[in-house]
């Protein structure tokens, strides 16, 4: 038996990989992230085990795709995004290993760059952007993050996890040399229907992104700019009418 880490993609149903679609019409166990779109989760056969992820911790997670695989069950994990992108999907596999249990990764569309596409923003663009910085924002208070280094690299900047944190790490990149005037964005709900972004200066970003919800993604550089330009409603990065 095997248990297949499936990514889901950011939100919008459409954006599930075919792949990921047969493997979910097929399994006998479905362990998905509470984020996941309730549409894949109906895909599901009707005498599947199907559990929701939500308040389980991670050991105990770990533990559970062990024991379902070891009762004979094909069994997919159906996370958010990507699985290997802040997905925590690297933890599972090595439990996955540890214990001897045959596992496969099935790539997902990842926020890092749907998210920001369903805004019209492009990660890199000729003559502004040729590289692209990923960092998690999840800490109490922006603290764990490099602003020293984060500030003086060129290219686009993507942290996942921080709108709790835009004035700390927002503040933290000013203070350690970014242009406050540097274009920033916050995308909201990235590729769902009732998505919504906002875009202004790194210094004043925290501020105009104070309603919007999680899950969001924070988007600094002059790609935002691009994507002004553009000037398009937030809409999602493929239909899946």
């Amino acid at each position: 038996m095997t248990v297949w880490l499936v990514g889901a993609g950011p939100g919008d149903p459409g954006l599930l990989t075919v792949r990921g679609l047969e493997l979910i019409r097929g399994c006998d166990a479905l362990v998905y992230d509470v984020l996941v779109a309730p549409e894949l989760v109906d895909e599901a056969p009707d005498d599947a085990l199907v559990i929701p992820r939500e308040d389980v911790g991670q050991a105990e997670l770990n533990e559970l795709l062990v024991e379902l695989s070891r009762q004979g069950l094909e069994v997919v994990r159906l996370k958010g995004g990507d699985p290997f992108v802040f997905g925590r999907g690297s933890e599972e596999a090595e439990a996955l290993a540890a214990a001897g249990i045959s596992f496969e990764v099935v790539p997902g569309v990842s926020a890092l760059s749907a998210v920001p596409a369903s805004a019209g923003i492009p990660l890199t663009h000729r003559g502004l952007s040729a590289q692209v910085t990923l960092v998690s924002g999840h800490s109490a208070s922006g603290a764990d993050l490099d602003f020293a280094h984060l500030a003086r690299t060129p290219g686009t900047l993507v942290v996942f996890m921080g709108l709790a944190h835009l004035s700390a790490i927002a503040g933290g990149l000013i203070s350690a040399g970014k242009s406050p005037s540097t274009p920033a964005a916050v995308v909201s709900r990235g590729t769902h229907t009732d998505g919504r972004s906002v875009a202004g200066a790194l210094h004043e970003i925290a501020r105009l992104a104070a309603e919007l919800t999680s899950p969001a993604l924070l988007v600094v550089g002059e790609v935002v700019a691009v994507g002004n330009r553009l000037a398009r409603p937030l809409a999602r990065a493929v239909s899946s009418s």
